[in-house]
């Protein structure tokens, strides 16, 4: 049906007083910090980060409940509360380097990174298997992806829909500049995208497919042992890795100095025997272990400021509702 002559458009739903500030200060962090020196930058955003932890908000302190799980303390410990200091920094950082990253020339970027276990992705795009990585969100992702780019393997990846929509327009743009595929994960108007499609025909095509997978959006993930507790994780890496054939890595990210670690770990094996759910359970629940280790190496790196175990996000049994 065609639109009748002279009707007007739709207008575009009207953002709220919040996220019109959200998006003004995201468009003024792109528009400002990269042209800022890099040292002023990081001074400016570590004042930022301990003026944000110091007023204890909900997200230091989940912060604050996640490290005390990967240390092993209560929330309460002093050990906690130090670490969650380094931690906001830590994210800040990616939050400045973020900024600043369009900017940054490649030689920076490949200088910078220090990687391990680079050749599981080249070797296997040399067999033409294509090749998935799988991350938590730790250190500076995006930097990791413009160096995979840089070194000659443009990827796809995956994006949790943001809002303002205008803000999730202008990270895919961000993320597109530097030379990455970015497909959504759910759409517009609401309901799954059809990304797990997409992302196994690029594997078929012999390129790289790089997925945060620590966190589950979908409710409908795999549930994991997570240090001592339970957890969801995406089921996709493992999924696309049993479907297509292209091998599974885990990689883990830190800030080392003023540069980057990466290491990536050797591919996690497709079970021999089992149904394909329990594959990739399995498969998952390994993911899981390299995660496990990386983060407790690097728990100031892991930006987790999210509920992420099942008896924070549920109600145990016997609680009042």
């Amino acid at each position: 049906m065609t639109r009748a002559a002279g009707a007007s458009r739709p207008s575009p739903p009207r953002m709220s007083p919040g996220d019109r500030l959200v998006a003004a200060s995201y468009a003024l962090g792109w528009g400002v910090v990269r042209h800022m020196p890099e040292r002023f930058a990081a001074l400016c955003f570590r004042v930022l980060a301990d003026s944000i932890w110091r007023r204890r908000g909900g997200s230091v302190l989940r912060l604050e409940a996640n490290l005390a799980r990967v240390i092993g303390a209560e929330p309460g410990d002093p050990a906690v509360r130090e670490l969650s200091r380094a931690g906001m920094r830590s994210y800040f950082r990616y939050w400045m380097e973020t900024f600043r990253l369009p900017s940054m020339s490649r030689e920076r970027i490949i200088e910078g990174m220090n990687i391990t276990g680079a050749e599981g992705i080249s070797e296997s795009l040399e067999r033409g298997r294509g090749v998935v990585i799988a991350l938590p969100h730790m250190g500076n992702w995006d930097l990791a992806g413009a160096w995979l780019v840089h070194i000659g393997y443009p990827f796809t990846t995956v994006a949790e829909r943001l809002r303002p929509e205008s803000l999730f327009e202008r990270f895919v743009a961000y993320r597109e500049g530097l030379g990455m595929e970015v497909l959504p994960l759910t759409r517009k108007e609401g309901g799954s995208a059809m990304a797990f499609g997409v992302l196994a025909q690029r594997l078929r095509q012999n390129r790289p497919v790089c997925l945060p997978a620590e966190r589950d959006l979908t409710a409908s993930g795999v549930e994991v042992d997570f240090f001592g507790a339970r957890t969801r994780m995406v089921a996709g890496p493992a999924l696309l890795s049993v479907q297509t054939g292209a091998p599974l890595l885990p990689a883990v990210l830190w800030f080392e100095g003023d540069g980057w670690g990466v290491r990536i770990h050797e591919a996690i094996p497709v079970p021999a025997e089992g149904t394909r759910q329990e594959k990739v359970a399995r498969m998952t629940q390994s993911m899981a272990e390299v995660f496990e280790k990386g983060i407790a190496e690097h728990p100031e790196d892991w930006h987790m400021l999210q509920r992420l175990w099942l008896d924070d996000l549920e109600p145990r049994l016997g609680r009042a509702p």
